[in-house]
């Protein structure tokens, strides 16, 4: 805005053009004399150190100009920085700021203009933001997909189809992690084997958040191997420690089963595709995926427990071979979704600092129909899962205590509402 004025004022540019002409004429005398100097000084033993004052800039003059209008209170002349709208002022001195008024521009958070009451906050917002403690802020949108998008649904027979064939369209790449296990290498089933896949969302896809659908893994055994390998799944939602995770129940009443196929191109090994369709029943949010592979020995005996794992496996048995295997793809299966943080936190400041009452009310809805939302999606277990306060708490950032405050406002304000339901007992998982 500064350099605006001074660009349309004819005066101030006459004489700063004056003032370059001047110290021009001032740079070439000096210049002439250093010259000089040097030229005298050849034969002495200590050479003369000449310093010459650089050029200022239009941007020094400017920012003179704004200490001078924001940072001169009492006479003391401080130093005014534009990045965090203060003044720096002297030691002895720390009370040169004066009124510094508030930001007018184009943009979404910028003031529409400043108050008529307090020049340094904003008097009006422009169409979409609300004005809240003098500041401009985003106003309450009136969808949920502007915070968290939850339309995508197919059609459980085209998951499976696309599973089946492994269709890149759905697979959700996701960073392979192990130390016991290397893609494409054999290894030793003696012992449980560890691998993870996890996206890493807060450092690269903080705008997403992530739908699993499906698992398939490519595993191969040695000719005539007795072992059967015996995958255990961990989800974790959101972020956070192994212990924020739950356990997928395969092959229990109800929940899908690992599906088999053969791959009779490969002659040297016996390898198989696993994989595992939750579809549209069984989907949830993941962060990681943690594998822990095991192994047992198949028997014809109907009287052996096929469930007991052998750690390490028996290996003093002769009629077993036990054989090694070797995993050659490792995929999960889903798609993302756009995610709001910074939206979902002004919603969150609006449940403690309303701009009118119509507005907090409209927050405490939208935050409602959040939880409930995501909750929707907890896996199958004797009790649901609370998975709101685990986004929350890892991809919101907020402390335990903050997600706890959260939760019991939603509930406050549920149970005041016409016709409101008894609210589930929810499992914490997150910490």
């Amino acid at each position: 805005m500064i350099a605006k004025f001074w660009s349309a004022d004819l005066s101030i540019q006459k004489r700063h053009a004056q003032l370059e002409s001047s110290t021009a004429l001032v740079l070439n005398k000096a210049q002439k004399i250093v010259r000089k100097l040097f030229t005298l000084s050849k034969r002495c033993p200590k050479h003369p150190r000449i310093s010459l004052p650089r050029e200022r800039p239009v941007s020094f003059w400017l920012n003179r100009v704004q200490s001078l209008l924001y940072c001169n209170e009492h006479g003391v002349l401080g130093s005014f920085s534009e990045e965090v709208k203060s003044c720096s002022c002297p030691v002895d001195q720390p009370t040169c700021q004066g009124v510094i008024p508030c930001v007018v521009g184009t943009a979404s958070t910028s003031c529409s203009s400043c108050g008529t009451d307090n020049a340094t906050r904003c008097g009006a917002c422009h169409h979409g933001n609300v004005l809240h403690l003098g500041s401009c802020r985003p106003s309450i949108a009136a969808s949920q997909d502007h915070y968290l998008n939850f339309d995508l649904d197919m059609p459980d027979a085209e998951v499976k189809y696309l599973l089946q064939r492994l269709d890149s369209r759905i697979e959700v790449h996701a960073i392979y992690i192990s130390n016991d296990v290397r893609l494409g290498s054999w290894f030793n089933p003696a012992w449980r084997k560890r691998m993870l896949l996890t996206l890493k969302s807060n450092k690269n896809k903080s705008n997403l958040i992530h739908m699993l659908m499906g698992i398939s893994f490519q595993i191969c055994l040695t000719k005539n191997s007795t072992l059967e390998p015996v995958p255990a799944i961990y989800v974790n939602p959101f972020g956070g420690s192994h212990s924020e995770s739950w356990f997928m129940p395969v092959n229990q009443p109800d929940f899908p089963d690992w599906e088999r196929t053969r791959l009779d191109a490969v002659v040297t090994a016996q390898c198989y595709n696993w994989t595992l369709s939750l579809g549209n029943k069984w989907k949830s949010f993941f962060e990681t995926v943690h594998i822990y592979l095991r192994s047992r020995i198949l028997t014809d005996d109907p009287t052996a427990n096929e469930t007991l794992f052998y750690e390490p496996l028996d290996l003093d048995d002769q009629t077993s071979n036990l054989g090694y295997m070797k995993i050659n793809t490792l995929k999960v299966f889903g798609y993302s979704m756009h995610f709001d943080p910074e939206g979902i936190k002004d919603l969150i400041l609006q449940l403690d600092y309303p701009y009118t009452q119509g507005t907090q009310d409209a927050a405490f809805l939208m935050l409602l129909e959040m939880r409930d939302r995501i909750n929707r999606l907890s896996p199958p277990a004797p009790q649901p899962l609370d998975l709101f306060s685990c986004l929350l708490r890892h991809r919101l950032k907020l402390s335990a205590g903050e997600v706890a405050r959260i939760k019991d406002s939603l509930q406050m304000f549920n149970s005041k509402l016409p016709n409101a339901s008894p609210e589930p007992e929810l499992a914490p998982l997150c910490s």
